[in-house]
């Protein structure tokens, strides 16, 4: 498969006159010229690809898509990961509506248009490019309707002023309207289009399929777990909420996209039988041996490219712009996987639960040696090798006396109260920074050497953006084979996987045990569940489940899909739609895990406590629905506000 570029020039005359006026002027390009010939065509859907709203390295909680500063992410609202920068779920309300209505303005004009022009081509050809405009307008209408509830369907092109702005208003449709539409346009897409995409990056029937298993999951939650909702007084349109009676139906439609996915030859990649390396080069495979990718985004020189390994890279790797260690995994994250040293009660063995103390373990890696190879592709940990380099992690080295062991530390054991530098008081320990934030000292060891009491990467609390504030850093998608002087402003090329085969087979897992729970063909449904977490399980290195019985909880079935999909902003929607964001986030405070090195014995201790920093973070239920931006109400009094 070849890298496709996008030609630009045409785009740009083509979206801005459908933009502004609705007709293509004839001093720019024409509709003969756009939909005459293939290279026309093309350079439209350029412009409509290029438009879809991805939520990929270039999106930012605050500003939306296609900006310079990741590290404002969805991620940094769910627990995964923590940035310095965000401190509050409500920011991830950017406002996306207007640029909405562009790209479903300009798949309408397409689809409206392209019939007209159809005798240039073969009709298996146009039916692909009609499927593909219905494709690129049901994801966009997506990612109106999973933040406002119903929105304004437009049926059409509009035209002003040849219609009036009275006729132009449009209400909005209620939630399960928008819902049904999507699902109708992308079971017409399905049977439009062929079973491979014309350049890798756009759809075919089988991409359709697998958004259509995320769609109705996402409406078959809000049927089941929402419980506020609101109609528009003047339509009567719920435009928040669906009847619980839809959730079912909504399940199986999701079951039966996921299922249809299955026969256009996608699956889990196993490249490698080292799990670790085979899960972490999976994001970066462009080639067609990966048959996990269903859709992916790609860049290059010419086409967007994005800054993550400049904001991802660990302190010691950094390159001449400075920036760096931005992705912060939480230990909250970390602690939903398999393999980690626990005492007998579950609990993380960073104390010994029979001797009330600290344990000491050989290395900062020694801690996580035996984990599951899906999270070590996954995290970076304190004493990892990355890029030939051990990742150097201390937020502390303690000189005090160990006889009958090191005890707990304030604020180390639960309710975990948050202190401001809670090493800096200690007289046993030299923390890698002091009350004052200054840079880390080093210190003299009993051997005669000295060591720098945070490391290279090291844990320095609340200050600067250049090291770690939980102890860990993000392996998933940061490029090992990056030299440092790329390490640079838009210098980042690897991939966005926006659709891959293990989301299908999650959606496909959560919605047979809903179903199976509604009481519909409750064997079936059980064994098909128990087929996809394992099928998942074992790729990861993860223990299998014994038998179907496992899948005791629908919490199975979600934390598989924490561990799998982290990092890939997808779990900030799933607690959305399953009502359960309040519950998580409100007054939340993550969880850090820093390694402190002991003088005495040249072994290590982890220390477990909630972020110093007290980076806090809230999440109201009325936050399920994002507000209209209130420009758009100005324009449109037609649209009701959301609470």
């Amino acid at each position: 498969m070849k890298k496709f570029i996008y030609p630009l020039l045409i785009l740009l005359c083509i979206v801005t006159a459908c933009n502004k006026l609705g007709i293509l002027p004839d001093n720019i390009v024409q509709d003969k010229d756009a939909f005459a010939s293939t290279g026309g065509v093309t350079a439209y859907f350029a412009g409509l690809y290029n438009r879809l709203p991805i939520e990929d390295f270039k999106y930012n909680i605050n500003t939306g898509y296609n900006q310079f500063n990741y590290i404002q992410n969805l991620n940094n609202l769910t627990g995964e990961s923590m940035s310095r920068e965000a401190g509050s779920a409500s920011a991830a309300q950017t406002g996306y509506w207007g640029d909405a209505y562009v790209v479903i303005r300009n798949a309408n004009y397409f689809l409206e248009t392209m019939p007209a022009y159809a005798f240039n081509f073969n009709q298996s050809q146009v039916n692909q490019w009609l499927g593909e405009a219905r494709f690129i307008r049901s994801f966009t209408y997506f990612e109106l309707v999973k933040r406002y509830g119903g929105v304004p369907i437009t049926p059409g092109v509009q035209f002003y002023p040849q219609q009036g702005l009275e006729e132009l208003q449009l209400p909005r449709s209620s939630e399960q309207q928008v819902y049904d539409y999507i699902g109708k346009d992308l079971d017409t897409a399905i049977m439009l289009m062929n079973n491979t995409s014309e350049q890798r990056g756009r759809a075919n029937k089988f991409i359709a399929a697998a958004l259509k298993s995320r769609v109705m999951l996402f409406a078959g939650s809000i049927a089941k777990y929402n419980t506020k909702n609101i109609s528009d007084p003047a339509t009567g349109a719920q435009v928040q909420g669906i009847p619980a009676t839809e959730a079912v139906r909504y399940f199986k439609e999701c079951y039966a996209a996921a299922k249809l996915v299955e026969a256009g030859g996608y699956t889990l990649y196993r490249a490698s039988a080292n799990k670790e390396e085979n899960y972490y080069n999976l994001f970066f495979d462009v080639s067609s041996a990966n048959k996990e990718a269903i859709f992916m985004k790609e860049y290059s020189d010419l086409n967007a490219v994005h800054s993550f390994d400049l904001f991802a890279i660990p302190n010691q790797m950094k390159g001449k712009d400075g920036y760096s260690s931005y992705m912060n995994p939480t230990l909250d994250y970390v602690e939903l996987f398999d393999g980690l040293p626990r005492n007998a009660d579950g609990s993380l063995k960073t104390i010994d639960a029979t001797t009330g103390q600290y344990a000491y373990y050989d290395n900062p890696y020694s801690f996580f040696q035996n984990a599951e190879p899906r999270l070590l592709a996954t995290v970076l940990m304190p004493g990892a090798t990355f890029k030939g380099q051990v990742i150097d992690i201390r937020r502390g080295i303690y000189k005090g006396d160990i006889a009958g062991g090191i005890n707990p530390f304030p604020g180390s054991v639960s309710p975990f109260p948050n202190t401001t530098n809670p090493y800096a008081n200690n007289p046993n320990i030299v923390p890698a920074v002091n009350s004052s934030n200054l840079p880390s000292p080093m210190v003299d060891l009993p051997n005669g050497q000295k060591m720098n009491a945070g490391g290279l990467s090291g844990t320095y609390g609340t200050t600067g953006g250049s090291v770690t504030i939980s102890g860990f850093f993000q392996r998933k998608y940061l490029d090992q084979r990056k030299p440092v002087a790329d390490v640079i402003v838009n210098k980042s090329f690897q991939p966005w996987i926006e659709m891959r085969y293990a989301e299908v087979l999650l959606n496909r897992a959560e919605a047979d045990y809903e179903l199976m729970t509604a009481g519909q063909n409750d064997a079936d449904y059980r064994q098909d569940a128990y087929t996809c977490i394992n099928d998942i399980r074992d790729r990861a290195g993860a223990t299998l489940l014994s038998s179907a019985a496992d899948l005791t909880s629908i919490n199975v079935i979600r934390s598989e899909r924490r561990k799998e999909l982290g990092f890939e902003n997808k779990i900030w929607w799933d607690i959305k739609r399953w009502r359960t964001a309040d519950a998580e986030i409100q007054n939340r405070v993550w969880l850090v895990l820093n390694p402190i090195y002991v003088a005495a014995n040249g072994k290590y201790i982890f220390d477990k406590r909630r972020y110093e920093g007290n980076q806090q973070f809230t999440f109201q239920p009325m936050w399920y629905y994002e507000q209209i931006p209130n420009g758009e109400i100005t324009k449109n009094p037609k649209l009701v506000q959301n609470q």
